[in-house]
């Protein structure tokens, strides 16, 4: 099969070669000068000068780059510019490569060019689809760490993949701060403001013009708020188009629309200097990010998820209540999506302008699904000293990460609406102390049970909750455990660490089932075992049927999960309020 691979995507370059002339790796030799295209200014393509160096062979896993010095234009000044990667370079009118690495404070503009086999060779569809559908976070980054020479070692210095310049656009500063390292991490290079603004439509346009040297803006976000991320064209083979001569994300098969975009300004810089860069018409949609290229189809339409996100924050100098309400387009992807919500939403409520001191988050929405799956409840309550944004942004972002990246294809977002309320002071309660009405009772009847919360400034409130005892109810120690949301859902849910969800209703039903921050739980339980059938926990079951399930194997679908069955729970309701601690007490129920 590997074999048949190689024939198959060796008779694919050698097709496109026929089509354009393409120079390979053997015939290039140091000495040898060509011309490079990119854009400087607007969208005219323009002409850099190319001088080889030489070769670094096998630099990366059956890799090589070509080391070459630039010159012409304003790159003495600038030096290898950031939205330059996939630039292609041309010798004797044969395409060589592509620009794509560069060493970070050079002081001359040496680069690292992509041979275009390589680009050209990429990986086959079949693999690509397999990575984008099994592929673990973890394995990714590790992928990402083995896959092409992310880094070369030379004179001392590292020669790197050519940052992506992100251009950020109705994001507010402390956005760009809060996650410039995770995307740092990625390979991409923030840019607050540097930008024009997304694409108008994510409709591609009817008539589409590109060329090698233009440059492109993949858009990850679009509308209130905008994230697009700058390349540059290599190779253009009819719809099909091949750019950046380096990976984006590792994401594999995907569908991430992408825009003209006109240059602005170049911004000199002595780490690494940048195009200031604004998106254009929609033209089409990347399909494949591998380690040696981008590949997009123009025309293509990408499908993406409308998000709706409205915040009601506090007055100023006792004026009205502030309503904001953004809407934006999001790129479609199971690792990508996340994210980007996460920063959408920390944006919108950093927007307040409330987020340095004791702050209170409410939000409430929902996820929509394709294919009839959920919605899923995105609802909780966040408060503390500081970072309650962070808090809330990944309390939105955790529950689709965790489904969307469970493995099922058929769980792809439809469109996601929230709604969050901002208060400017730590609407949050301590669970202070808990006390029974009585300490023994009998099967039938009925026991109160006080909780008292203590909260900012010394306020304190006190609840009563009722449980009756059932009649028939075995004699011995009954437990009352009174909880905030986590400390509940964990004690309820720790028998499904583990284990794999069979079907996307069970992942959307379990999220639906977990407790929100807004309150109180109180856990009527016995120390006796407890079984969990599909999912489901089964308490205290007939002595005839804990016989069955306990010989009953894991893969059967039953196993027993410790010996604290629920019996009953009770909730106190705290609105837009968040609890926190945990108590326990017994009381005995004799005859």
């Amino acid at each position: 099969m590997t074999k048949r691979i190689a024939i198959v995507a060796g008779l694919l370059v050698q097709a496109l070669a026929a089509q354009t002339p393409i120079m390979p790796l053997a015939e290039v030799r140091a000495g040898m000068r060509g011309v490079g295209k990119t854009v400087f200014s607007g969208d005219r393509v323009e002409e850099f000068g190319v001088e080889i160096l030489g070769v670094l062979e096998n630099a990366g896993p059956k890799q090589s780059v070509i080391l070459a010095r630039l010159y012409g234009g304003p790159l003495e000044k600038t030096g290898v510019l950031q939205g330059m990667s996939g630039s292609p370079v041309y010798i004797d009118g044969k395409l060589v490569g592509a620009v794509a690495l560069a060493f970070p404070l050079a002081t001359e503009p040496i680069t690292g060019i992509r041979p275009i086999e390589e680009m050209l060779r990429g990986a086959p569809e079949a693999a690509l689809k397999r990575v984008a559908r099994r592929v673990t976070p973890w394995e990714r980054d590790l992928t990402r760490w083995f896959e092409g020479p992310a880094e070369l070692l030379a004179g001392g210095s590292r020669m790197v993949e050519i940052a992506t310049p992100v251009s950020f656009s109705g994001f507010t500063p402390r956005t760009i701060d809060c996650f410039a390292p995770q995307l740092r991490a990625l390979g991409l290079e923030p840019r607050q403001g540097m930008s024009g603004g997304g694409a108008r439509s994510s409709e591609p346009a009817a008539k589409a013009k590109l060329e090698p040297g233009s440059m492109i803006s993949v858009q990850l976000v679009t509308g209130d708020m905008s994230v697009g991320a700058d390349g540059t064209v290599t190779y253009v083979d009819g719809e099909r188009i091949y750019a950046f001569g380096h990976r984006f994300l590792s994401v594999g098969a995907t569908e991430l629309p992408f825009a003209r975009a006109e240059v602005l300004a170049l911004a000199p810089n002595l780490a690494t200097s940048f195009k200031i860069s604004a998106a254009r018409e929609t033209l089409g949609a990347i399909t494949a990010d591998y380690s040696t290229a981008v590949r997009g189809e123009l025309g293509r339409r990408a499908a993406t998820v409308p998000v709706s996100i409205t915040v009601k924050g506090p007055p100023r100098g006792g004026g009205a209540e502030r309503v904001s309400t953004y809407r934006v387009e999001m790129v479609n992807e199971r690792f990508l999506s996340p994210f980007l919500l996460q920063m959408i939403v920390y944006s919108a409520i950093d927007a307040t302008e409330r987020t340095l001191g004791t702050e209170t988050v409410v939000v409430r929405g929902e996820a929509e699904f394709e294919n009839g799956i959920g919605p899923v409840r995105l609802d909780d309550v966040y408060a503390g000293e500081a970072n309650v944004p962070v808090q809330a942004s990944l309390g939105v972002a955790a529950p689709l990460a965790y489904l969307l990246q469970s493995g099922f294809d058929e769980l792809r977002l439809k469109a996601i609406r929230l709604e969050a309320e901002v208060f400017p002071e730590r609407r949050q309660w301590v669970i202070d102390q808990i006390w029974p009405s009585r300490e023994r009772v009998r099967p039938g009847d009925s026991v109160d049970i006080m909780v008292a919360l203590s909260g900012e400034d010394g306020a304190e409130q006190i609840h009563r909750v009722t449980y009756k005892v059932p009649p028939g109810a075995p004699t011995g120690p009954l437990y009352f455990t009174v909880a905030d949301a986590m400390t509940t859902n964990l004690a309820e849910y720790y028998h499904l660490i583990g284990q794999r969800m069979r079907t996307p209703t069970q992942l959307v039903r379990l999220l639906n089932e977990l407790r929100s921050n807004s309150g109180v739980y109180v856990r009527v339980w016995r120390p006796y075992r407890s079984y969990n059938v599909q999912g489901r926990s089964l308490p205290v079951p007939p002595p005839s049927v804990a016989l069955v399930m306990g010989r009953t194997q894991p893969a059967a679908g039953g196993a027993a999960t410790g010996y604290t069955s629920k019996v009953a729970e009770l909730k106190i309701e705290l609105g837009d309020a968040a609890a926190t601690g945990s108590k326990t007490i017994q009381v005995e129920v004799r005859e």
